[in-house]
């Protein structure tokens, strides 16, 4: 883990993919380094299992970078009690605090399944300290699958949620955007007061059918909500 993230580009690849999933013309664009250079070093970081790729579903010949957290944060772990057993860090006492200012908006195409379970849990693991919408810009039915994966894996009742158009936060204002089909990531609009815009490649669970499909969807979602909330509150 330190040979690997010890190394300035490789540590700058990683801050940035900690924001926000990219393709790699975006972090040859952020990092100013060539692209074969910046392939070479995300190849090492993905042969280390801190980076994996992921096909756009808008354009398979692209691919989005993303950074595995929870893997990065047990080999900081490990690396710290292998110098000595007083270094391990401690579990963190449950879920920060949030400002109440953080509102965060959730895009996909037709928020029937993957933005409508991420309004739902950054609302269940936020709390009263966080306002969490959802959007598609084609809006479909919600999905029955959406709504028992998060019964049945997080006791969550979603079959109340609205599914709404993207048309109706039309000149609203966010702290962040997120979007999480890589098809409305080519075609989010513009937002007022420019909040911080993140892309989480995740596929449709839908397009795939199976039920299992939909958990592997939930599961993601959640590690993600869990960062997503400390980043909110290193912004207090």
């Amino acid at each position: 883990m330190l040979a690997l993230a010890g190394h300035e580009l490789r540590w700058r690849l990683l801050g940035e993919l900690a924001r926000s999933d990219r393709q790699v013309h975006e972090l040859t664009d952020l990092i100013g380094q060539p692209q074969s250079l910046v392939s070479y070093h995300l190849g090492r970081l993905r042969a280390g299992g801190l980076v994996a790729a992921r096909r756009s579903s808008a354009d398979r010949r692209e691919a989005y970078y993303r950074i595995d957290l929870v893997r990065c944060g047990e080999l900081l772990a490990d690396a710290a009690a292998a110098l000595h057993p007083g270094l391990r860090p401690a579990p963190p006492a449950g879920e920060p605090g949030v400002s109440p200012t953080a509102r965060v908006l959730f895009l996909c195409t037709g928020n029937s399944a993957r933005s409508q379970i991420a309004e739902a849990l950054l609302r269940h693991h936020g709390g009263e300290a966080v306002e969490a919408f959802s959007a598609g810009s084609h809006p479909k039915r919600l999905h029955p699958s959406a709504v028992l994966v998060m019964r049945e894996q997080f006791g969550i009742d979603i079959a109340g949620q609205r599914v709404k158009s993207l048309d109706e936060f039309t000149g609203r204002r966010f702290d962040h955007v997120i979007s999480l089909c890589d098809r409305l990531r080519e075609v989010c609009p513009d937002f007022p007061g420019a909040p911080e815009l993140i892309h989480w490649s995740i596929p449709d669970p839908a397009a795939e059918g199976e039920y299992p499909a939909f958990e592997r969807t939930a599961a993601e979602l959640d590690i993600r909500i869990r960062f997503l909330i400390h980043h909110l509150a290193s912004e207090d």
